[in-house]
């Protein structure tokens, strides 16, 4: 007999909450923020309208299903079921944060601050979840599926990201590396620069199409379902031995950029999350990929 749906409801911790951890009440948190020029009340006003949307998507899901929660910070140690139907609530970034755990399973995201959010993932507001989560969950559910990038080194490492993967130092230091494009029989070049950063049509909103406008590329950035990434480097270096000659690009289906290290340490991670990141040392190679899963997020 088959499981019943899971409902999986993601959410982040709130500045709010954030803020009581570090002060310890309501008033030192107060008295901290009106000592910078800041309202607490603002926000407190956020973090209440976090927790009803969250309460009013909890109270949508069927009385047949199951349901749990998992905060952003444990996303990397839950374990996500094939009968999942993942409910993000929160912002944008989230589902993003969420995308790289999964394997197929239904997305619906849920604003939980309207207005303040570009809605580009959380599509849906909070009192529509009740008609939206048992249409996830059926045979014929309207999906978007959304390009994955995907970085794999040579011991096998794997990191996935929604948005983009960036491959540089941790720190300031200069990033240097050979870089090489799969399939296209030009020579790899020694470059130095502050990295890389590969990324999706859904990135194309963010940082990618910062680095795009800040050199005003010509590149088509591609759509969040083509399969098609954008490379870019960022500030390389021209010198005696490292050159400039490959700073963007694209990616198709089955090509690969390929950086082989040369420097002691580097790191690549997706989405901005550092604390989930691949350590890349000298003379290791990263190759990044379009990747074969895809985000199923519910239009």
């Amino acid at each position: 007999m088959s499981l019943a749906p899971r409902a999986v409801l993601v959410h982040r911790t709130t500045e709010y909450e954030e803020l009581l951890a570090r002060h310890g009440t309501h008033g030192q948190a107060a008295f901290f923020l009106s000592a910078r020029g800041r309202s607490v009340e603002a926000v407190r006003e956020r973090h209440e309208r976090a927790h009803r949307a969250l309460a009013e998507v909890a109270g949508a899901v069927p009385l047949a299903w199951r349901q749990t929660r998992v905060e952003r910070a444990d996303l990397d140690r839950f374990l996500f079921g094939p009968e999942d139907v993942v409910v993000v609530v929160g912002q944008d970034g989230l589902v993003a944060n969420a995308a790289k755990y999964l394997t197929g399973q239904p997305v619906v995201g849920i604003d939980a601050d309207p207005g303040r959010n570009p809605g580009v993932l959380v599509r849906h507001r909070a009192d529509q979840a009740w008609r939206l989560l048992p249409h996830a969950a059926g045979a014929g559910a309207v999906v978007d599926e959304l390009t994955m990038v995907e970085a794999v080194t040579d011991d096998a490492q794997r990191l996935l990201a929604l948005n983009e993967i960036y491959v540089g130092p941790p720190g300031h230091q200069t990033a240097r590396y050979t870089l090489g494009l799969d399939g296209t029989g030009l020579p790899a070049e020694a470059q130095a620069s502050s990295g890389v950063l590969v990324g999706t049509g859904t990135g194309a909103t963010g940082w990618l199409r910062s680095l795009w406008e800040q050199r005003s590329s010509t590149l088509a950035l591609p759509a969040p379902s083509d399969a098609r990434l954008a490379w870019f480097v960022r500030e390389a270096w021209p010198s005696p031995t490292t050159g400039t000659t490959r700073v963007e690009g694209l990616l198709a289906a089955g090509q690969g950029l390929r950086l082989t290290v040369e420097s002691d340490r580097l790191v690549a991670f997706g989405d901005g999350v550092e604390s989930d990141a691949l350590h890349l040392t000298w003379g290791q190679t990263v190759t990044l990929t379009v990747a074969g899963p895809r985000l199923r997020l519910v239009g």
